[in-house]
């Protein structure tokens, strides 16, 4: 059964740039985007599994939400969290001589960071991609999903309907029961699911970090075997909605924005030193130099993708 709410949000909203960061590249089996910028996310919900629909109402000024399946209420419930409501983008000021932020500020007015509440489901997500590219850490995560997490629910989900092939992240359960030789089709080498599975192993443990300060959530991920400050930083960004969780230990983004910010390519401290007058909201500067397109200039060819498990590994991203 169909159920609607509709979400009048206090501020200008960009639906679209705010959901961006949650979904796995265009081929991500948990969310889909129609060509009316209609967005649908599918996972399984503390109540159960759950279909989202998401429509902007421009001239209304609000977000028309539809939910199906079990966890249809807790979504419905979340879409304010989803969307930013408790962010604080006021708070935020960026200094002058950083003038490529302040474009970048100035043109994402409607840019929220959002809270997800889905920790497992983020924490996977984190962990297959961790020290390797963006492209095998997407790869892995479709088939993944695709062998392993239950159809979307709900009458949208059955064939011929907008959400149909969608599937959940899969469960904690079901993470574990994942066998070897399917982590090693995926490219999921064990440094990678080795933290997964402790995850996994402590669903009720990553999903208490949400009643959490996002410093205390930091340092209880950080406990897990493998999981370093990078990937605290992807989980609380997407889960947790905490807007001074940047990517330190990524293999791009210091180097991206302190390019963008003084124009020399620095490293994780150097960088670090750059940002520290926006503590607080250091991934908001990172998302939004994201959004804006900025980056430094690459010379270098791209890596080659592995065909079988990966064998070689980026710097840092634990």
């Amino acid at each position: 059964m169909e159920r609607e709410r509709e979400y009048q949000p206090s501020h200008e909203l960009d639906l679209a740039a705010t959901l961006s960061a949650l979904r796995a590249g265009s081929g991500d089996p948990s969310w889909r985007r129609e060509p009316d910028g209609t967005h649908w996310w599918t996972t399984v919900t503390p109540t159960g599994p759950g279909l989202l629909r998401l429509r902007a109402r421009p001239a209304l000024g609000s977000v028309e939400a539809s939910a199906w399946g079990d966890g249809a209420g807790w979504l419905l419930d979340g879409v304010p969290d989803l969307l930013g409501h408790d962010d604080r983008p006021e708070d935020f000021r960026p200094v002058p001589e950083h003038a490529v932020l302040v474009r970048a500020w100035r043109t994402r007015p409607g840019w929220r960071v959002p809270r997800s509440r889905r920790v497992l489901d983020t924490f996977a997500l984190a962990c297959l991609s961790q020290r390797v590219t963006g492209m095998e850490a997407m790869k892995g995560w479709r088939m993944l999903l695709l062998a392993h997490g239950d159809p979307a629910p709900g009458a949208p989900a059955l064939p011929g309907g907008p959400a149909h092939g969608m599937r959940n992240a899969p469960t904690a359960a079901a993470w574990r029961r994942v066998p070897s030789w399917e982590w090693l089709r995926a490219g999921v080498d064990q440094h990678r699911r080795t933290p997964l599975l402790a995850g996994a192993g402590s669903p009720h443990g990553l999903e208490r970090t949400l009643t959490m300060s996002h410093q205390q959530a930091d340092a209880v991920l950080r406990t897990l075997p493998g999981v370093g400050r990078w990937t605290s930083s992807e989980v609380r960004q997407r889960a947790h909605g905490d807007p001074d969780a940047m990517s330190f230990g990524d293999f791009h983004v210091a180097r991206n924005v302190s390019f963008a910010l003084t124009g020399e390519v620095m490293d994780d401290d150097a960088c670090a030193e750059v940002v520290r007058c926006y503590a607080g909201h250091r991934y908001r500067v990172q998302r939004l130099l994201e959004l804006a397109g900025v980056q430094r200039p690459r010379t270098a060819p791209r890596m080659t993708l592995p065909t079988h498990t990966p064998a070689r590994f980026l710097r840092g991203r634990g």
